[in-house]
């Protein structure tokens, strides 16, 4: 099943409070979310902690040709919680990065030539036109709510997390409930991928973490009071 273990703390929504939403729905502008486009489905995992992997949602829109940002949720239902974002950028723009910032983007060659991430109830032909370019590209992912380990509130600091880069990682109970749920085969639609390609100067050897797993930890730091800072305007 997905990820989603606890249930939201809270009172319901009252009859009063969904008719306000309904009324101010109608007259406010929801451009940014309107113009999301497309569902991926895929799997991602904790950057210190391949072991703990989640299955992820992203509803995605086009800042343009070479970028992408995606809202992710636990599942696709109405009342899915939201866990995390993912921006996904262009090979040409990743080698832009400064090299420190390399290692918290992950690429999606494997992700893609294995069938593994999809996009749910779109047929083969369709889908696979833009997989292609998709599979050229670098994501970045940042979670907020582990429901992996049953939070009911996003508990805790943001956590990167990574993506699939070989065979053997994901863990085999979870790809069986995926593929069962949305009517797919991950080796079936690998083999119609085999003709794809990944970056074209190949995986950078700084993206993935390097190869390596690293921890997103909370350090404590001075805060600058109000008063010292220049009063540059005024």
């Amino acid at each position: 099943m997905a990820t989603t273990h606890a249930q939201v703390p809270g009172e319901p929504t009252p009859t009063s409070m969904a008719f306000l939403e309904t009324a101010t729905a109608a007259v406010q502008n929801f451009s940014p979310i309107k113009s999301i486009h497309q569902h991926l489905c895929a799997f991602h995992f904790y950057s210190n902690d391949m072991t703990r992997q989640v299955e992820a949602h992203h509803f995605c829109a086009h800042q343009n040709e070479e970028m992408r940002q995606c809202l992710i949720y636990d599942s696709e239902a109405a009342d899915a919680k939201l866990i995390g974002l993912e921006y996904l950028i262009s090979e040409a723009l990743f080698l832009k990065l400064p090299d420190s910032e390399k290692p918290l983007w992950h690429s999606h060659e494997y992700e893609v030539k294995s069938g593994v991430l999809f996009m749910p109830r779109v047929p083969g032909p369709i889908e696979r036109q833009d997989l292609d370019k998709l599979c050229k590209t670098y994501g970045k992912t940042i979670h907020f709510w582990q429901v992996d380990r049953g939070d009911d509130l996003p508990l805790g600091i943001p956590q990167i997390m990574l993506a699939l880069t070989r065979d053997g990682q994901l863990r085999p109970e979870l790809a069986r409930d995926v593929e069962r749920r949305y009517g797919v085969s991950f080796e079936e639609e690998r083999e119609k991928r085999a003709y794809m390609a990944g970056p074209n100067l190949g995986i950078h050897p700084l993206a993935n973490g390097e190869g390596k797993g690293f921890k997103t930890e909370l350090k404590e730091a001075g805060c600058m009071p109000v008063d010292s800072v220049p009063r540059v305007f005024v």
